[in-house]
């Protein structure tokens, strides 16, 4: 239960931000208190808006247009409260179910319903720390597959609740 502060990866953030883009959302935050992680994602954001860089893959300027950096969590709640004028409805993820738990049936509704924004959180090496468990709005529901195993890469995982929450209906 120690609280650790894991790297960004350049996989992680290239197809985070690829499937925010993909699935329109507003912002993707990448939250790290360590400068270094902070100047590694803006050299990353510096790279793929320069001249070489948009012209090598202009796909991936785009999506790196969605991606923000931030040191801490308040300044994230700070900034979606500035532009929209509303708190978000902050939403955690973790492994296990809690008594706040919401199904993405649920939440999905809610998100097409509501004019409040929302904020999924997602987390790496350990996960979130228990008190942004605890000072969340909700838990999501775990992803479950059909097997025993249950430990998917943040990128994977990020891939499969957005499509979940802001995809296609494509069931219906």
């Amino acid at each position: 239960m120690e609280v650790i502060t894991t790297t960004v990866t350049n996989f992680d953030l290239h197809d985070i931000a690829r499937v925010s883009r993909t699935y329109n959302l507003s912002k993707y935050y990448i939250v790290n208190h360590l400068e270094s992680q902070q100047d590694f994602v803006k050299k990353m954001q510096d790279y793929w808006s320069s001249d070489f860089g948009a012209e090598y893959n202009s796909d991936r300027q785009e999506a790196f247009k969605v991606v923000e950096v931030k040191p801490d969590l308040k300044a994230v709640l700070n900034e979606i409260e500035s532009k929209t004028g509303k708190q978000p409805v902050i939403i955690a993820t973790d492994a296990r179910k809690y008594d706040n738990t919401i199904s993405y049936k649920k939440l999905r509704n809610n998100i097409a319903k509501q004019q409040r924004p929302y904020l999924i959180l997602l987390g790496t090496g350990w996960g979130l720390t228990q008190e942004i468990i605890e000072d969340a709005d909700y838990i999501l529901e775990p992803i479950y597959g059909n097997g025993d195993y249950n430990h998917l890469s943040v990128r994977s995982a990020a891939s499969i609740i957005l499509d979940r929450l802001v995809g296609e209906e494509w069931w219906i």
